[in-house]
């Protein structure tokens, strides 16, 4: 094994993609942290399969619960509405209390503690990360459970690394490892889970082989323990559909440009309402509580007549895929999902924003396919192609990680013919965004909640040096003053 070097690890600021020559200094450093690495992957795996089947239960308690007591629809339909608002209200209430990191997806979080900017309070994050995800996700909030599963997969992999205490770059190594198998979990993806965090979080990712074994490591074996309890099924049960003629790439490429600008404009909107909640919410637990009410009872409404605009989206793309609409009805409840994610993700719940954008993805690609096939039906025997290339377009213009965007949508419709189309699509939308100068979503939300922080704390420590300057400049007790002693003097 290679000798360790002199790597700093600097406790501030963010850090620049490096390439470094080695983790460990013996064998027996490599082994720990790779077999440390594998129970990372499968512990994670475990809790994010125990996360999506709670989150199952609860919904399905919810929506059927009352149905045995006997009572008009009409009750029966509010009772079940007021339990949707009860669950975002506790579930908004418990991350606001215990720990108000735990809001939003995580991953900002997960990122800002690889980085040396956060630190992972994992005996916290675990437990309300996953009950008041729970509840926040079963109220029928537009809101996905991938985002928590890498932060719950992250946490786990800070648990671990006390087990590993004498090596140093164990926390580092082992949260990284257990947020590709958060990942990797929730979307039965393993390349997904590994690129993301090599592609993703490549700004803040320490990448050498070692840690390289340890993220593949761990992304293997949480996708075994998943696979153990829900099958070894794609995740998304959609038609396989056949490669699009060569002469159709123009389309997919004119449908790329198309979701770089929305996903430009998708995260400046995230950024301005998230920053709008901070300032509604001001750590007012009542106003927080409120607003889960809010959001969870209304959401729980729709869920009951209006299904389509609730939820994360995986029934919803399964669904249209397998009978669109018209391309019309499909533009309508995209605009209304978009701005159902914007309020739900932006307003602090514990939950994602992976499979709302999925969703998203796919209503306009599907949309745009129905048009093309009207205009061009011998470039297009298939729209349902455009809905796949589509859920990888808007991935890979807001979360700018290209490939993978491909990956993760290859592994979840289990349609690898269609790389060439992806390909097309995901890099003409990268390029677009690139081109106007969007960021990154995840680095923007860390870089926005960090200067949020820093806002915060300069009145308080302003507050703070206050009365150490009043001390300074009060005379002790029983020293003259300057006007007593001039009045002694008769000055």
């Amino acid at each position: 094994m290679p000798r360790f070097a002199n790597l700093h690890f600097p406790s501030k600021g963010l850090l620049r993609h490096r390439l470094t020559p080695g983790f460990f200094t013996s064998q027996p450093d490599y082994l720990v942290l790779l077999s440390l690495s594998a129970l990372v992957g499968a512990v994670a795996g475990l809790i994010v399969s125990l996360f999506e089947a709670a989150i199952h239960l609860f919904t399905n308690e919810r929506l059927h619960y009352f149905d045995s007591w006997g009572l008009p629809p009409g009750v029966t339909a509010l009772l079940v509405i007021l339990a949707g608002a009860l669950f975002a209200a506790v579930g908004f209430l418990a991350t606001a209390k215990l720990a108000p990191e735990t809001s939003g997806s995580g991953i900002p979080h997960v990122e800002g503690a690889l980085d040396g900017l956060h630190d992972i309070r994992w005996w916290r994050v675990l437990p309300v990360k996953f009950f008041a995800g729970t509840l926040t996700l079963s109220s029928g909030m537009v809101l996905g459970r991938e985002g928590p599963s890498v932060q719950i997969g992250g946490a786990v992999g800070r648990m671990f690394a006390g087990l590993a205490s004498k090596y140093p770059y164990a926390p580092h190594v082992l949260t990284a490892s257990g947020a590709a198998a958060g990942l990797a979990a929730a979307f039965n993806a393993p390349l997904a889970g590994i690129l993301f965090i090599i592609e993703e979080m490549r700004p803040q990712f320490r990448y050498n082989f070692t840690s390289f074994k340890c993220v593949t490591l761990a992304s293997l074996m949480a996708t075994i323990v998943l696979r153990y309890f829900h099958g070894q099924d794609a995740v998304m049960d959609i038609p396989t559909f056949k490669v699009p003629p060569l002469e159709s790439l123009w389309l997919f490429l004119l449908l790329g440009a198309i979701f770089g600008v929305v996903g430009i404009s998708f995260n400046r909107w995230v950024l301005k309402c998230t920053a709008f909640f901070k300032r509604y919410h001001r750590n007012n637990l009542l106003r927080v509580a409120s607003t889960g009410a809010l959001l969870g009872g209304l959401f729980a409404l729709f869920q009951l007549y209006l299904p389509s605009i609730s939820g994360g989206g995986i029934a919803l793309i399964t669904d249209f895929v397998r009978e669109p609409m018209a391309w019309g009805l499909m533009v309508l409840v995209f605009l209304v999902r978009i701005v159902a994610t914007l309020g739900c993700f932006s307003s602090g719940a514990p939950g994602g924003v992976f499979a709302p954008m999925l969703a998203l993805g796919t209503l306009l690609g599907l949309a745009y396919g129905t048009v093309a096939a009207g205009l061009f039906p011998s470039l297009v025997a298939e729209p349902g192609v455009y809905a796949v290339a589509g859920m990888g377009a808007l991935f890979a213009a807001t979360v700018r990680a290209p490939v993978t965007g491909i990956i993760l949508v290859v592994e979840m419709t289990d349609n690898y013919q269609l790389i060439m189309p992806l390909l097309m699509t995901i890099l003409g939308a990268t390029f677009i965004a690139q081109a106007f100068g969007g960021s990154p979503l995840y680095s923007a939300l860390l870089q926005q909640s960090l200067s949020t922080n820093a806002e915060t704390k300069a009145p308080e420590a302003k507050e703070a040096e206050q009365p150490k300057a009043a001390e300074a400049v009060t005379p002790a007790e029983g020293a003259a003053t300057p006007v007593a002693s001039a009045a002694a003097k008769g000055e």
